[in-house]
């Protein structure tokens, strides 16, 4: 379509078919940076409050992320005055990811960590909301959902994390929790009043696609830092070989058969229905698989810490167990979402992936890495032969 009223904005709607811009792929760089955040924030804090400490940020990063992604899928995000609001916000949420190893215990001497993350994240909220609400022109169903998801989810979220930052440290941990879990639920319920829509599935599919990937490549990136400083014997070199096998049978099972049903889904429907499945595919059920994935990085990289260790421990073995299985229950909630059925194989190998992580504690590192490539290998085995 032609570019909108707003002539002089130059904004340019989206149509179906239309893929990812490079401005998109720029501004997921920091999310890239971000990822790696998250996983040293919760590597080097006290277990278990370390792992919610990261899952509140990822929830941040992710919706912050997931907005974005709906607003270049009404327009084009390297037209106009878009192309301004996506550079704002991906500086904004640079000084997010640089905020986060303090975000929950502010070191002596420099700025307020706690304060500067939220001062940043509310500046990305708001600009995704005010450019959306440009972007919405010629629609006022889609204003009026902007207007209440801004007062029912961005405003009360957005005060929720402002009282976190003033409190204590161990208080912020739950003020920042009932914060996200709030954002979480209000925007589920809000969008049950109609309004928002989906012009490209395609897109749609591409950019999850591809944040998925970046959180793979932040496993990779973890196998690295794991032995880092440490000299290169075969025991490092066993273990990066297996470890990279976990990715690649993540890679191959997202890639190889849910991503494209998922699309295929999309393609199958009409607004309003089609912009609700979007929401429950993608914004909802991938957000497990995200998770998934950089705690499973957070396994890796204690496996190659220690690789010379007797034993994995509770951190590392239940990270890669609950991980690569938080992963595979995302997965698993998607497909039967979009198709209507329980993919049997998929369900059974996630609970057998979470169990085995009473096993992995007691194995030596290398051999619990072994045993989870295995089993994820196992699957992507059956699912071909199935």
């Amino acid at each position: 379509m032609t570019t909108a009223s707003r002539g002089s904005l130059g904004i340019t709607q989206s149509n179906e078919g239309d893929r990812v811009t490079t401005l998109e792929l720029f501004f997921d760089l920091v999310f890239v940076f971000a990822f790696t955040q998250v996983t040293a924030l919760m590597a080097h804090s006290e277990m278990p409050i370390g792992v919610l400490h990261g899952l509140i940020v990822l929830s941040l990063l992710w919706f912050g992320w997931a907005s974005f992604a709906w607003l270049a899928n009404q327009v084009r995000a390297d037209s106009g005055i878009m192309r301004a609001a996506f550079i704002i916000a991906m500086v904004a949420m640079f000084v997010v990811s640089m905020a986060i190893p303090e975000a929950f215990h502010e070191e002596p001497g420099g700025i307020p960590a706690a304060l500067t993350l939220v001062v940043c994240y509310a500046a990305v909220r708001l600009t995704h909301l005010g450019a959306y609400l440009l972007a919405a022109a010629g629609s006022r169903a889609l204003q009026r959902q902007l207007l209440l998801t801004a007062l029912t989810s961005v405003l009360p979220t957005v005060t929720l994390l402002a009282i976190g930052a003033f409190v204590s440290d161990e208080s912020r941990t739950w003020v920042w929790l009932a914060a996200v879990a709030y954002d979480l639920l209000a925007i589920f319920v809000g969008a049950r009043s109609g309004g928002w829509m989906l012009p490209s599935a395609a897109h749609f599919a591409e950019r999850h696609g591809l944040v998925v990937i970046l959180a793979l490549g932040e496993s990779i990136v973890a196998i690295g830092v794991g032995i880092s400083g440490k000299p290169l014997d075969w025991s490092h070199l066993i273990g990066a070989v297996l470890a990279i096998a976990i990715a690649i049978a993540l890679w191959w099972l997202h890639f190889t058969r849910t991503l494209e049903q998922l699309e295929a889904c999309l393609h199958t429907r009409q607004d309003p229905d089609r912009a609700w499945m979007a929401r429950d595919l993608f914004t909802y059920l991938h957000f497990p698989i995200i998770v998934g994935i950089i705690v499973t990085a957070l396994g890796m990289e204690s496996a190659m810490a220690h690789v010379h260790a007797d034993h994995l421990g509770a951190v590392g073995g239940w990270a890669l167990a609950g991980g690569a299985a938080a992963a595979l229950a995302g997965s698993t909630g998607a497909i039967r979402r979009a198709s209507g059925r329980w993919p049997r194989i998929r369900l059974v190998a996630t609970f057998a992936v979470l169990a085995s992580g009473l096993v992995l504690v007691a194995l030596p590192p290398l051999a619990a890495l072994g045993l989870l490539a295995a089993l994820v290998a196992a699957l992507c085995v059956a699912e071909e032969l199935s």
